[in-house]
């Protein structure tokens, strides 16, 4: 919220009638609070929205045999997963996965539904 908003938020309360009316001294007192917190509320906000731990960084490859020895089938392509997982001030973790192509569709799959879910929401609101 900026100034404008801030003042413009205290004006309506001022005017409100019944219990929920804020006087001109209270809203003298939250705009001077506002103003000189307003960073340190917003940090503690954003703190306390995060979730840990967070995402670092993710890397990922594909492996494929180029050929069999004696004869034996080519075996499929395989994706390798890295991610690297880390609360604040912490060392990281890494956690590596491994999908075959029946594991990949299936996440694709999951990644697709939670997108139109997404969308869904935001359509609606």
């Amino acid at each position: 919220m900026d100034q404008t908003q801030l003042e413009a938020f205290l004006t309506a309360q001022t005017r409100k009638q019944g219990g929920g009316a804020v006087s001109s001294e209270q809203a003298t007192a939250l705009s001077r609070f506002w103003k000189n917190q307003r960073s340190r509320i917003r940090e503690s906000l954003l703190g306390q929205s995060r979730w840990e731990p967070t995402l670092r960084g993710m890397s990922w490859r594909v492996d494929l045999q180029t050929s069999a020895s004696r004869g034996q089938p080519v075996s499929s392509p395989v994706a390798l997963v890295e991610l690297e997982l880390g609360r604040t001030g912490e060392d990281s973790e890494f956690v590596c996965m491994e999908f075959d192509e029946v594991k990949v569709n299936q996440v694709l799959r999951k990644m697709t539904e939670i997108q139109e879910s997404i969308d869904h929401i935001v359509h609606h609101s």
